[in-house]
């Protein structure tokens, strides 16, 4: 299939939507769609004349802002390697994730660049602050001249003004070229770099086009939620708005459900993409308060008016996310079933999709009028999905998909990139699934053991078992997710503890200080809320591995 250049869709937009409103920073400044052009075109300027080659990686850390989109931008239409890294990773993560990606500049936010360490980051040139695109480290000469020469080379450059004509792109990449690199993880013994090319960016943006595009118009509002460092942000929260002449607003923040919801009523944005947890929140705050009790219940349980109430429901509810949307596309994480339900009962225009880091992201979606309850939509555009089963419909058995979506594979891990693509080019998702006859993909679990935080954050708990197994008295452990908690399951060393003359209580205090010290090493969203002591060691497989499965709750 012949696939256009997507550094070209992002010249034609800036180009085509000049004048309209781009970016803003949520109660902060608005950027145009011309204001990003010349912040691009500076960006440039500095990548040229600080010696940064087309291929070169950069890297991106910090909380979504307008800046953190231009200079994501900037790398992209330069033909340099973006690297995007989530600001809720350690320190020492993103030191793994520069090096291992050997990014030569990293563009830091106001709080990240006050906890990452340059000495751990050798090979890196320089960290660009993204808040105002100072140095805040330069090693080279270049470097340190191109940006404090910055604005005089870009006026030698455009004497005059800089104009739509002056828009030039690096348009030269092969659909196959690599883009960018995200990593699924960040401690080194665990970090897969997702490579993903240029045909994989536009196969996405293309499949948005035809499910949004007719009804959703240029100059319309978006709401960025989701890390732009995440795939699923990244695809359907940025890209596809600022490429169809939205008018995207950043909570650059760390959101409360009270501050979305007051940004849904100021922003009243015409699409809403979303992980359970958000939805769920506002509908158990704002709205199940409302009707849960005994004359509402009465009330829908009558044939005659419980349509007309349905729907009266319904109305509060969108207007609860802004009034204005056409519908929720929810995906990242496993929908709460009673949440599920009462959407679906009252006619809430939503829908759940599926994806993956690895097809950037997208694999399933349905429109909201055709969704099947349960189900996470059918193979989306550009893609084919089957199920590894003799028997797909009732049968669980992994899921499957190939398509301009899937990956090149992992960076610097072909070993990992066997076990996931096969010959054919099937991508291996670990997921369980079945597939009705009508195309409707179900999950019914995960054969990998990843689990997903409340934004859609990977939780890769081999990584935090393996910091917990090494803390005092601890022969293994298990982490599972309860809920949006995650809990380790420990099995202590009974004898040691029998030998110094430990009780249970003593153990038990032991284990918390554990937890205190393992937490002060992980992100926010791997955090242990609570170690739950077993008495017995786990069950194995002949392989000696933990039969996970009979453990989970």
């Amino acid at each position: 299939m012949d696939v256009p250049s997507f550094n070209g869709i992002i010249q034609k937009s800036i180009i085509d939507n000049w004048d309209l409103d781009a970016l803003t920073d949520y109660k902060g400044a608005t950027l145009q769609y011309h204001d990003v052009a010349r912040k691009i075109e500076k960006l440039h300027i500095m990548f040229e004349n600080s010696g940064v080659s087309k291929g070169d990686k950069i890297a991106l850390c910090g909380r979504n802002s307008a800046n953190w989109a231009v200079a994501f931008l900037a790398t992209l239409t330069y033909g340099a390697i973006a690297v995007p890294i989530l600001h809720e990773f350690t320190a020492d993560q993103v030191h793994n994730i520069v090096n291992h990606s050997e990014a030569k500049l990293l563009f830091a936010g106001d709080v990240v660049s006050t906890t990452i360490d340059a000495t751990k980051m050798p090979m890196l040139e320089g960290i660009i602050y993204i808040p105002d695109y100072s140095l805040i480290l330069s090693r080279t000469d270049k470097l340190t001249y191109a940006r404090e020469h910055l604005n005089e080379m870009f006026g030698k450059k455009y004497p005059k003004y800089f104009r739509k004509e002056h828009v030039n792109y690096y348009l030269d990449s092969a659909p196959d070229e690599l883009a960018m690199i995200n990593y699924t993880s960040g401690t080194t013994g665990f970090s897969k770099g997702v490579m993903i090319p240029y045909r994989a960016l536009w196969s996405n943006y293309d499949f948005a086009e035809d499910v949004l595009g007719k009804t959703i118009k240029k100059g319309d509002n978006t709401i960025s939620i989701l890390p732009m460092a995440h795939m699923y942000g990244m695809a359907f929260e940025f890209m596809f708005e600022f490429l169809h002449g939205c008018h995207v607003f950043y909570l650059t923040r760390i959101p409360s459900p009270a501050i979305i919801a007051q940004a849904f009523a100021d922003i009243r944005p015409a699409i809403i993409i979303a992980v359970p947890l958000i939805i769920e929140k506002i509908i158990r705050k704002k709205v199940f308060p409302k009707i849960q009790n005994n004359r509402m219940r009465l009330l829908m349980s009558m044939p005659m008016i419980s349509k007309k109430v349905r729907e009266k429901i319904c109305a509060q509810v969108v207007n609860a996310f802004g009034g204005k949307f056409e519908e929720v596309i929810i995906g990242g994480a496993a929908f709460n079933q009673e949440v599920e339900q009462f959407l679906y009962g009252i006619g809430f225009p939503y829908t759940v999709g599926y994806g993956a880091t690895e097809c950037a992201p997208i694999i399933c979606y349905e429109d909201w009028r055709k969704f099947v309850p349960g189900s996470c939509g059918k193979a989306a555009l550009h893609m084919e999905v089957k199920i590894d089963s003799h028997d797909p419909e009732n049968v669980p058995g992994e899921i499957l998909a190939r398509g301009l979506n899937v990956m090149l594979g992992y960076y610097k891990n072909e070993e990992a990139t066997r076990e996931t693509l096969d010959d054919e080019g099937w991508y291996h998702t670990g997921d369980l699934g079945t597939m009705d006859r009508d195309g409707n993909v179900f999950i019914k679990g995960r054969s990998k053991n990843m689990l997903l935080g409340a934004n859609g954050q990977n939780i890769y708990p081999e990584e935090i078992e393996d910091k917990l197994n090494s803390l005092a008295m601890i022969v293994e452990s298990i982490v599972i997710q309860k809920d949006d908690k995650l809990i380790g399951l420990v099995f202590p060393d009974f004898d040691e503890a029998k030998s110094m003359g430990f009780s249970n209580e003593d153990l038990e205090k032991i284990m918390e200080e554990n937890r205190q010290q393992l937490n002060s090493t992980l992100p926010a969203y791997c955090k242990i809320s609570a170690i739950r002591i077993h008495q017995e060691e786990f069950a194995k497989t002949p392989k000696k591995s933990i039969k996970r499965y009979l453990y989970y709750e």
